[in-house]
């Protein structure tokens, strides 16, 4: 199921918040800057820490770079 661009172009908050959780995370990513894409992938992801990634953007870091930033470390083969 892949979200329409058209769904998450207007305000999240405009008729309450979403009532899934990987929605709300959505949401807050493209709130904040995050590219759609990016913002879906991320949402999806449980180990990747929301309000760590919204504080580096609030500090001015961009979205893509707030990601590379906290992206999980891949384990050696």
């Amino acid at each position: 199921m892949n979200p329409s661009p058209s769904r998450w172009a207007r305000p999240c908050r405009e008729d309450g918040p979403p009532a899934e959780v990987t929605d709300w995370r959505r949401c807050r990513l493209i709130e904040a800057g995050f590219p759609l894409v990016l913002a879906t992938t991320l949402a999806r992801t449980p180990s990747v820490d929301l309000h760590a990634l919204l504080q580096l953007v609030d500090r001015g870091c961009p979205p893509e770079l707030a990601a590379r930033i906290l992206a999980p470390v891949e384990e050696p083969a």
